[in-house]
């Protein structure tokens, strides 16, 4: 028998979307083959603080943790390091105890953090240095899949049809707020959205109707990010495009976030990852068959446009009154829970979870393989 590929699990992470990087973890360890790969799973506190394989186990469920190999399980230890061994490729996970005894040496990394630290390509930064392959986007893509502002600039580069938005620094809003406001309602006026520019899962994010409640929005997205963006209020419809792939990658039928009551305004965090009734995620979404097909064009279109590897989720807004489809954004690392559209869409595209996990890690080593033909000396 082959043996196990060993995995790395990474999770939590210094975010607002910590917890939706658990519940993501558990999701995966749930579903990845247990035949071919051995899960080691390795937590990001809060705070900052890497935690060992034994005691990251215990912030999973009990059911996640059943799943994982009972060496790990049992045994204990305070902390963990992630280090380049010198007798290996790739990395090792250090426990820390007094005689800091390497463990085995980890294959490949699944790095399952949203938000920054994590999905921005600081920790993508830290496995290139390592030499492990790693699932998903590149440092740069990464960093440029965070960054709101600095994605929407890609997508208008590359001739994709975008809302109207402004931003602004968190200094400038402190040092003259009249300014600011002024310049929102000059520029995108009322209603309009207001976001964290480094931030996923609606963490931060409010509607804003009038003067008093664009104060409160912006003062909330700035306790998240020194970079604000506002963008129009658009009715629209809210759809959502899965993308797999490296150099040539695919498009999953596209889904769409229903909504029942009109007292969901909007998807907030409460709304996507609780069973309110509020919302339904529909796969696949009822459109034409020529507009599914334009969201997949315009989705690896974006893909392509931050230089993305791995996976993606962009999400598109399709307008009511004019019929027009925009790109709204793109996660470099989309929430995998038992509630998010990525594993869904592709579900409905006759990709079984099991089996996207399966093609992500085959595609963690492709790229990796191809990014060892770079010459590294003259």
């Amino acid at each position: 028998m082959a043996k196990k590929l060993r995995v790395g699990v990474i999770f939590g992470g210094r975010s607002g979307e910590h917890e939706v990087s658990i519940r993501s973890a558990h999701s995966v360890i749930s579903a990845i083959d247990r035949d071919r790969y051995e899960v080691v799973p390795i937590a990001i506190t809060k705070e900052g603080k890497w935690l060992s394989p034994p005691a990251a186990a215990r912030l999973l469920s009990d059911a996640a943790r059943s799943l994982l190999p009972a060496k790990i399980v049992a045994k204990t230890a305070r902390a963990v390091a992630i280090l380049g061994d010198p007798s290996h490729q790739g990395l090792v996970s250090l426990e820390g105890n007094e005689r800091a005894v390497p463990t085995e040496r980890i294959d490949v990394v699944f790095p399952i953090l949203h938000g920054p630290y994590g999905e921005d390509g600081t920790l993508q930064g830290l496995l290139e240095m390592a030499d492990i392959p790693y699932v998903g986007c590149g440092v740069l893509a990464s960093s440029c899949g965070m960054d709101k502002v600095a994605m929407k600039s890609l997508f208008a580069e590359a001739g994709l049809p975008i809302c109207r938005y402004m931003w602004f620094l968190r200094s400038h809003w402190k040092r003259d707020q009249p300014d600011v406001m002024r310049k929102a309602r000059r520029a995108i006026g009322f209603p309009c959205f207001v976001k964290p520019a480094n931030l996923g899962s609606s963490v931060g994010v409010s509607r804003a109707v009038d003067k008093a409640s664009l104060i409160q929005a912006v003062d909330l997205a700035a306790r998240y990010d020194r970079k604000i963006i506002v963008e129009e209020g658009l009715d629209a419809r809210e759809i959502e495009c899965a993308v797999i792939g490296n150099d040539e990658p695919k498009a999953s039928l596209p889904g769409e976030y229903v909504v029942h009551e009109e007292s969901a305004k909007f998807l907030d965090y409460t709304e996507k990852y609780t069973s309110t009734g509020h919302v339904e995620f529909v796969v696949p979404a009822p459109v034409s068959k020529a507009v599914t097909a334009k969201i997949q064009r315009m989705a690896i279109k974006a893909f392509q446009a931050i230089d993305g590897a791995g996976l993606a989720r962009v999400d598109f807004f399709l307008r009511r009154d004019t019929k027009e489809l925009l790109v709204n954004e793109l996660n470099t690392m989309p929430g995998l829970t038992e509630v998010s559209g990525y594993p869904k869409m592709w579900a409905a595209s006759g990709l079984p979870f099991p089996r996207v996990l399966d093609r992500l890690i085959e595609l963690a080593f492709a790229r990796h393989c191809d990014k060892a033909l770079n010459k590294t000396s003259i």
